[in-house]
């Protein structure tokens, strides 16, 4: 597994646990945080996820949105915790991460959905990153 798709499943992780628990995402952060810093196995991966944690969180309401435009009639409290994380993770890296092609964030996210969610979860993070990916070359 590389280190970018460790990274990426801490970060879903962190997410997913943090909108279960009803908690804040600062408040899971500094104790992922903590965590990391503590264990040096750990903080191999934690850099990238916290990249993406802490992007989520300043650019969360633009990305939510398009989440609620793209998923045709779907409201985003209504989805799966675990797929609200994914379309997350997969849609600030379309946005804010030039390093990673759209092609792989897409993927990445649809593996991740048919490992920890529904195999209609895949179907609907392919189709839905898929459909913003492209809206943005046109």
């Amino acid at each position: 597994m590389s280190a970018r798709t460790k990274a990426r499943k801490r970060a879903l992780d962190l997410l997913y646990g943090a909108d279960v628990r009803g908690e804040s995402i600062n408040e899971a952060l500094a104790v992922e945080t903590a965590r990391a810093n503590a264990d040096e196995k750990r903080a191999s991966s934690w850099d990238y996820a916290r990249e993406i944690v802490v992007g989520i969180t300043e650019h969360g309401d633009e990305i939510d949105e398009l989440i609620e435009t793209y998923s045709q009639g779907w409201a985003i409290n209504r989805m799966p915790a675990i797929d609200r994380a994914l379309l997350r993770i997969g849609l600030w890296e379309i946005l804010y991460n030039d390093d990673v092609p759209d092609s792989v964030a897409i993927a990445e996210a649809v593996e991740s959905a048919r490992v920890h969610s529904t195999e209609d979860s895949a179907g609907f993070v392919n189709g839905l990153l898929g459909r913003i990916a492209a809206s943005r070359t046109v």
